[in-house]
């Protein structure tokens, strides 16, 4: 049967999207299915010839269009507000404590004539807010942090840029919103469950220990969950590089900070922080609460100096074991400090674990967000769009932020 020429371009479209769809789900595309069709099977001698030919002919041009949208590239090193059309704005400290708040706000974002129509996370941050809270230090830090470090289970930053009144940072969007939202759902994690986000969280760690990097503020709600339900760090707002192995500032969410930074020790000391937060952070995932709290911060800290930890009586032993190494006060006893947490690895609650696979992201995750498109915000709160008229820094101040 003879395809009019409305079927037939039906059909074309129809394949062309289906190709797109397959190449961004990573399956290889070759030629010949864009140029396999029916309608050369198809072409009547007596009827049609000239008009199919010309189909055929249009087919191959549509095809050479789909090559050349697949090559276009964008340049983020030269992007521009102007170059974005903002959607939602997404909450509840998503890209590090911002959705919505004193600094700006965190935005969807798609970049104007990008053929594939990809969703982006749009830090956007108020440079007068920036400078009045004394931030300038920590917001070049998080950007020089993020520019170089690449790893499967912590946000890939992809351009920063500013103008006269915000700074701009862009990143991949995250639609399976905080850990810290499934948490408060779930109570607690089951033992299983808190395993598979502790081994990815763990090797992010490792990685950021050996570039270097002092994370200061892992903790579930700088956790974000991918489409594929893996685990992304995000929030580098407290992030430090170290070149001596030291860090005194006193800064982070209280219930996970170690003693030696609440007693302002010269001890030489920073990695192991971390390795305190993370056996915080295997407690609070257990548990559904930290083993330190209080109503004040003060109460907090002297829980802390404590040192005494009250476990649950459901907690599996090999894990109390692995919590009581990770918080032990003495810094060169702690689990992980002399080696970037590597040793953390081996405790016997990890037994049995491929880290090849952990790696790989071949460990299929306990839960996978169930997202109606991909520029989905379900899983994030809902806020309404700002108002305020933006602020113009004065020009003797703008030299602060050079660098971006």
């Amino acid at each position: 049967m003879q395809m009019s020429d409305s079927e037939f371009f039906a059909d074309l479209k129809y394949r062309l999207d289906y190709l797109k769809k397959q190449e961004l789900m990573g399956v290889d595309i070759h030629d010949r299915n864009l140029e396999s069709s029916n309608c050369e099977s198809e072409i009547d001698p007596d009827k049609g010839l000239v008009k199919k030919k010309q189909q055929i002919q249009n087919h191959n041009q549509l095809s050479m269009k789909l090559k050349m949208l697949k090559n276009i590239k964008i340049n983020f090193k030269e992007l521009k507000i102007q170059d974005f059309e903002i959607l939602s704005t997404l909450g509840n400290h998503y890209y590090y404590a911002i959705g919505t708040g004193t600094f700006g706000r965190v935005r969807q974002a798609k970049i104007k004539g990008d053929p594939e129509n990809q969703v982006y996370a749009l830090k956007i941050l108020k440079k007068t807010e920036v400078v009045r809270l004394n931030q300038v230090e920590h917001i070049k830090s998080e950007k020089d942090i993020l520019t170089f470090i690449e790893h499967p289970f912590i946000v890939k930053m992809k351009s920063s840029f500013q103008d006269q009144f915000y700074i701009y940072m862009l990143f991949e969007y995250i639609q399976g919103g905080e850990l810290f939202s499934r948490l408060r759902k779930e109570g607690r994690f089951a033992n299983d469950v808190c395993l598979f986000y502790a081994t990815e969280i763990l090797t992010a760690m490792i990685y950021m220990h050996k570039m270097q990097i002092v994370y200061r503020d892992l903790k579930p709600e700088n956790l974000l969950i991918a489409k594929d339900g893996h685990v992304k760090i995000t929030d580098f707002g407290f992030a430090k590089k170290i070149g001596n192995g030291k860090t005194y500032t006193l800064c982070g969410t209280p219930e996970y900070l170690a003693p030696e930074i609440i007693k302002g020790s010269k001890v030489g000391y920073g990695k192991s922080v971390d390795q305190w937060a993370y056996g915080i952070l295997l407690f609070e995932m257990l548990s559904g609460y930290p083993p330190f709290y209080d109503n004040e911060p003060i109460g907090i800290y002297k829980k802390i100096l404590s040192g005494l930890i009250e476990f649950p009586k459901f907690f599996d032993n090999k894990v109390k074991d692995l919590i009581r190494k990770l918080l032990n006060p003495d810094i060169q006893n702690r689990l992980g400090y002399n080696d970037n947490g590597e040793s953390i690895k081996k405790h016997k609650w990890y037994r049995g674990v491929d880290w090849a696979r952990v790696d790989n992201k071949q460990i299929p995750p306990p839960w996978v967000p169930y997202l109606r498109s991909e520029d989905d915000v379900f899983w994030f709160e809902k806020y309404p769009d700002s108002t305020d008229a933006p602020k113009q820094l004065p020009r003797e101040l703008q030299h602060m932020f050079d660098d971006f």
